[in-house]
């Protein structure tokens, strides 16, 4: 199953090989702002115009969407599509960022479900309007029910599962799953699939992933609670490494491996402070998101035949193989 996966990602991005991709600049937060116009004219798709909205769960700050953007930027750089990012980690003020997109009459929407409930009626008023909308990032299980085009990302069930058996071959006996975002389904899938790949016993403790002092504060007081706890899960590489600080402060014997990369987050792979981490390729997810909007505009083409997702991870990054992430990671892309 997961080659059929990756031979979609392969065909789309094969499709598009022809042209090569070039970034755009932008601007961060959870304000609209306008992306392509500044893309070079060499290697640009001969094709209408587009305006794509990339709508997500963002929150300010944190790096892992800046990788997602790039991907998203590139892809409509070499497509001739302007690209309107924005993002909210609210529900419902996610939900109207969609609507304003719909109202707007784009050609496309990209968005994120990672609270699927809420996207129900604007995806459903999408289309309604005759707008594609593909999914990514977060929403695997509900994005067909969505009634989405398409999906990209991995299944963070299965991931966590692969997380909990390597945990388990690794020796850890105690976990703590470390969650950011208390209902957010894609972190939900993976704290739920670790308990049940892991042999050994896992807790799951929550924090406010938007307020670094309180992560920090958090986990230590969970580590100085209790000495048994061996090993820390985390789902975001900031929370990692602030994770490496609580495990020093709390005096724990604990490792550390998480989910998802920044450049930072591979340098403590290399070094040894993070055990390793799992990359589901967020750039990648970006890039595909866009170019499959362009794909289905220009030629009627979508990946997974509309039933199966196109799985951009698992991946683990470790400490064998971390160099070779390092250099992408240092540009940004990885």
């Amino acid at each position: 199953m997961h080659r059929h996966h990756r031979a979609a990602i392969l065909t789309a991005t094969v499709l598009a090989g022809a042209l090569f991709a070039a970034g755009c600049s932008s601007s961060s937060g959870g304000k609209k702002s306008e992306e392509g116009g500044a893309a070079a004219a060499a290697g640009k798709a001969d094709t209408p115009r587009m305006t794509v909205a990339m709508v997500t769960h963002a929150s300010p700050g944190d790096t892992f969407w800046d990788l997602i953007r790039k991907g998203a930027q590139a892809a409509a750089a070499k497509d001739n599509i302007k690209l309107v990012y924005s993002s909210d980690p609210g529900a419902g003020n996610q939900a109207n960022l969609v609507q304003n997109a719909i109202d707007q009459k784009v050609d496309g929407i990209a968005l994120t479900a990672a609270k699927p409930d809420a996207m129900k009626d604007v995806v459903a008023k999408a289309k309604a309007a005759g707008i594609p909308v593909v999914g990514f990032n977060s929403g695997a299980d509900d994005w067909k029910d969505l009634g989405m085009l398409e999906y990209f990302g991995q299944d963070e069930n299965i991931a966590g599962q692969a997380f909990g058996e390597r945990l388990g071959r690794l020796g850890a006996k105690h976990a703590l799953c470390v969650i950011q975002e208390q209902g957010q389904v894609a972190l939900e899938a993976r704290c739920a699939g670790l308990k049940k790949g892991f042999s050994g016993k896992t807790d799951t403790l929550y924090v406010n992933g938007t307020d670094m002092p309180s992560v920090k504060s958090t986990i230590t007081a969970k580590l100085k609670q209790d000495s048994s706890i061996d090993q820390v899960v985390t789902l975001g590489a900031p929370i990692a490494l602030t994770a490496v600080q609580s495990v020093g402060d709390a005096g724990s014997k604990a490792k550390v491996a998480t989910f998802d990369l920044n450049k930072e987050l591979v340098k403590a792979v290399q070094n040894g402070k993070v055990e390793f981490a799992v990359d589901q390729q967020p750039y990648l997810q970006g890039y595909l998101a866009v170019d499959a909007l362009w794909l289905y505009r220009a030629n009627g083409n979508f990946s997974g035949g509309g039933t199966a997702p196109v799985l951009t991870g698992p991946a683990f990054i470790t400490k064998d193989n971390a160099d070779a992430v390092a250099e992408f990671a240092a540009q940004g892309t990885r």
